[in-house]
């Protein structure tokens, strides 16, 4: 791979000529599997020379949304929206995590990442919900590195082997009937040119029960009859059957040609889970969005317990924890799907990973078909002809309207 270089915008920021961000990536795959702890892969230092120190991160509320923006002593801005789990979460982000950011020098991430990780009181409160807030910041603290040195988040982490996304369009619903899920799919298929869709079966942490009698099945059947074999088919189950039931279901969706099954068994019975994986012909395997150890990480790569990883960007600690776990799949001859159903500012650092992962598994998600967008971000994550381009701006790529900061109001747990 070829070094790139980065032209300096500032004098302050101190501009080099970047390493080659996999060379250290495929040096730490070569240990990982024996690790307790991540082994590092990014030099950020290498790209920017001078500090960026972090001053303030602040929660402000503006156009129906919550933000947090990581300010550094230069005055620059990294900024993600909050996810809507954050509502019950702000006193562990506020009390617990920021504490860890304010006055480091951002380009330490992994550092600051592992001292939270291993802190002797915050380990206490280790799920998604530590993680989920551990990620807000990273995220932010990535857009503000991405900023300050020019460049797309993704470029610290590898080089861009992406510039358009091809996504399906997703169900997010059990409530509806095989004929009126059918029916919207075919609507949202007419205006998105997407070649894939994802449909949800069982009827989510259910014990074997579907949502509807026969629903799953019916709708399976129902789908393609109605597209053919053209149409790429995912199943998502949300951990709704035992093992049992998961093996029926896995051979019925193989007969009809659905690509990915995901999560068929409660998330956290990775034997179950692990046996229906290897059980199958033609069809992967798919989950990991409600895991965050990077230890069980491991096990669940080295066990094969997926086919295709999913861990969520923000619920799993960030961009940088992302990265842990692809390279987790490297090692272990796998492949990765970060769980990301979304389409609003949200979806940004979705698209940084997506744009420079080489084990990406086959479309990435889109909710739903045309949407409309507000005007106060830029650009849109708009789907066409099947798929989305990826932000060329520095950072997360997103660019907002002065107003939405200018009045906005300070959030305090």
């Amino acid at each position: 791979m070829k070094r790139r270089e980065f032209i300096s915008k500032s004098a302050v920021l101190g501009l080099i000529p970047s390493i080659n961000p996999r060379k250290a990536f495929a040096e730490a795959i070569d240990r990982e599997n024996g690790n307790t702890y991540p082994s590092s892969i990014l030099d950020i230092q290498s790209v920017i020379k001078s500090l960026i120190i972090i001053q303030k991160i602040e929660i402000l509320e503006s156009v129906g949304n919550r933000f947090i923006v990581v300010t550094s002593k230069d005055g620059l801005q990294g900024i993600t929206v909050l996810n809507f789990r954050m509502e019950y979460l702000l006193p562990i982000l506020q009390g617990m995590i920021q504490p860890f950011f304010i006055g480091k020098d951002a380009r330490d991430i992994e550092q600051i990442l592992d001292t939270i990780a291993h802190d002797r009181a915050v380990y206490k409160y280790s799920g998604i919900p530590l993680f989920n807030c551990i990620g807000q910041v990273e995220i932010a603290v990535m857009d503000l590195l991405g900023k300050a040195a020019g460049i797309p988040a993704s470029d610290f982490f590898g080089k861009r082997i992406r510039t358009e996304i091809h996504m399906y369009v997703s169900s997010l619903t059990r409530e509806t009937s095989p004929e009126e899920e059918v029916a919207n799919l075919q609507k949202q298929i007419a205006e998105t040119g997407a070649k894939a869709v994802k449909i949800k079966v069982g009827g989510r942490m259910s014990r074997n029960a579907d949502a509807a009698p026969g629903r799953s099945e019916n709708l399976i059947r129902l789908l393609r009859k109605t597209f053919g074999d053209g149409l790429t088919i995912y199943a998502d189950a949300n951990s709704s059957f035992d093992l049992q039931e998961g093996l029926k279901m896995a051979t019925f969706l193989e007969e009809y040609g659905v690509s990915i099954f995901e999560e068929p068994c409660y998330w956290e019975d990775y034997n179950s889970n692990q046996k229906i994986a290897s059980s199958l012909k033609t069809m992967k395997l798919a989950g990991g969005e409600q895991d965050t150890s990077y230890l069980r990480w491991r096990d669940i790569a080295q066990n094969k317990v997926y086919h295709v990883l999913q861990p969520d960007l923000y619920y799993n600690g960030g961009l940088t924890r992302a990265f842990y776990v692809e390279k987790l799949a490297i090692a272990n001859g796998l492949s990765i799907a970060p769980h990301s159903p979304k389409d609003d500012p949200l979806a940004a650092p979705f698209f940084q990973f997506a744009s420079v992962s080489p084990i990406l598994e086959g479309y990435q998600e889109f909710p739903g078909g045309k949407k409309k967008y507000p005007d106060w971000y830029y650009p849109h994550f708009d789907i066409k002809n099947g798929f989305i381009k990826v932000p060329t701006g520095p950072g997360l790529g997103l660019e907002y309207d002065d107003s939405v900061f200018k009045n906005a109001k300070i959030i305090n747990s």
